[in-house]
């Protein structure tokens, strides 16, 4: 891992900026969310309803990420970004007054979840195309794209573990009245930053054609369409052990809201040094190879999991599920962002945006039903046992050399 190359993207006035109001902004998210979670759990003390959460949050991006990635290509990207960052922040401002005032009903706490699903679908394809609009220095591209992940993992860190003290000190409302508060600053940011000028790459007027372009390129290419199909099968089958968490944490090892935001914060502890050491790599010719060791190392922490009943150990094999688990989603988009056209990047980050965080709720809501059959324990010992089945599954896939067709050959060396 060269430190060197991790950092040297600050350089870029317009990405530092970028990645700071995105970093408080993401708190602020992740804060909302984990309490969101805790208060549907201790409403209902139900793992199904807690599926039903994260459902009703990100199901929506499977239905709305294709037409946002159509959006992202044919209008300004900074004016959509500033639409979505505009519209959760309402969403938060809505959730906290709600519950300050009392109203704790389940079905309104989903209506706003999906509400903010829907500015999500519009918002991940615009901000992870924008990432090549603002590094102009395109041997920084794959740094910024894996601090951007890091950004992601870090915040998943940061934000449950302060939701979880924020919650058994002062409540849910405050941690709702945080992400409100918190895209202050990523408006603030995006107001100074230099945008280059729009220019509209689509050559068409046809939103469906435009839709049908993109999708023959995401199914035709040799690394994008199985990538896709890879992270189905994760975020379906495998990345959902997060549903199950509130239940060990009340359940397992008889703890509180402060428990369950350590169990996420050691999650994205793991998940954070995965993607720096991603960043750290310039032009990896690797990253299938690492993503399959980390496919078997998430397949054996999750089936040692539930046999933990020592709450510092379970942590650390929460570490390294994070640490496993968070390689799969940035390997994806470094790969997409490198072998994409410019013209096509939005909707081709759309599709995988749709096949990720539009399958992590069906997964959820999948997980919550059988842990009601056959117990959360056993619902765990079986995404290891699948998670090694998708490592051999995808064998061939993940080590066949990776070809980046907009990047000079000599630089294809891993660093």
């Amino acid at each position: 891992m060269n430190i060197a190359n991790t950092f040297r993207v600050f350089k870029s006035r317009d990405y530092s900026l970028f990645f700071t109001g995105q970093l408080i902004s993401r708190i602020g998210m992740w804060m909302q969310r984990t309490a969101v979670i805790w208060v549907i759990y201790s409403l209902t003390h139900s793992l199904m309803w807690v599926g039903l959460t994260v459902f009703a949050e990100q199901f929506p991006s499977f239905f709305l990420s294709p037409l946002g990635g159509i959006v992202a290509d044919r209008y300004d990207r900074f004016k959509v970004l500033m639409f979505t960052q505009v519209g959760s922040a309402l969403q938060a401002v809505c959730l906290t007054l709600a519950y300050y005032l009392g109203a704790h009903e389940v079905w309104l706490i989903l209506l706003l979840s999906a509400l903010l699903g829907m500015a999500n679908a519009f918002d991940i394809p615009a901000r992870q195309a924008m990432v090549n609009d603002i590094v102009k220095n395109g041997a920084d591209l794959p740094g910024a794209i894996a601090m951007n992940a890091s950004l992601n993992n870090f915040t998943r860190l940061a934000g449950p573990a302060l939701s979880g003290i924020v919650l058994a000190q002062f409540g849910a409302t405050f941690c709702f009245a945080s992400n409100a508060v918190s895209f202050i600053a990523v408006i603030f940011c995006l107001n100074l930053m230099h945008f280059p000028a729009h220019v509209e790459v689509t050559t068409t007027k046809d939103p469906w054609k435009d839709f049908k372009d993109g999708w023959t390129f995401t199914r035709s290419d040799l690394e994008i369409g199985p990538l896709i199909l890879l992270n189905v099968f994760i975020c379906l089958l495998v990345a959902t052990s997060d549903t199950l968490q509130p239940y060990f944490a009340d359940v397992v090892f008889k703890g509180n809201a402060a428990i369950y935001g350590y169990m996420n914060a050691a999650s994205g502890l793991g998940a954070l040094i995965s993607t720096l050491y991603l960043a750290g790599r310039k032009y990896p010719a690797t990253l299938k190879q690492y993503l399959f060791k980390n496919l078997l190392l998430l397949g054996a922490g999750l089936f040692t999991m539930p046999f933990v009943t020592w709450l510092p150990l379970y942590l650390l094999c929460c570490f390294v599920c994070g640490f496993a688990l968070m390689s799969a989603i940035p390997i994806g988009i470094m790969i997409v962002q490198m072998v994409c056209p410019g013209q096509l990047r939005g909707r081709v980050v759309a599709f995988l945006a749709m096949a990720t965080y539009g399958t992590l709720p069906l997964g959820s809501l999948l997980i919550g039903w059988l842990a009601k059959i056959i117990s959360p324990q056993y619902c765990m010992h079986l995404q290891g046992l699948l998670s090694f089945c998708i490592a051999g599954g995808f064998y061939k896939f993940l080590h066949r050399e990776i070809k980046y067709p907009q990047l000079h050959t000599e630089t294809l060396i891993a660093k």
